[in-house]
């Protein structure tokens, strides 16, 4: 099991970001996390899961849903904790 905190960079909040997030993470399956926007336009994302589904649902986070630009993605491993349940929006 792997970890990650990425912040998403662009024309991403507004445009149905973190809803798609979950649907995604949801279609993926074995994904726990949060996603939510920071105050500066930026998207946290922080996930948890298999090796093999974080990675297919970093790659979607490049791009997002067709409404969104995303510009760049920082990504910062962590150890995982298995403190999340489910993939969620925070406020």
């Amino acid at each position: 099991m792997k970890a990650f905190r990425a912040i998403v960079r662009g024309y991403v909040q507004g445009v149905g970001f973190r809803y798609s997030a979950v649907r995604m993470a949801d279609k993926i399956g074995n994904i726990t996390g949060y996603i939510r926007n920071l105050p500066n336009g930026t998207i946290e994302v922080v996930a948890e899961g298999p090796e093999e589904e974080l990675k297919e649902f970093l790659n979607w986070l490049h791009h997002g849903p067709s409404s969104a630009i995303v510009e760049r993605v920082d990504v910062e491993y962590q150890p995982y904790t298995g403190q999340y349940k489910s993939f969620i929006v925070k406020f």
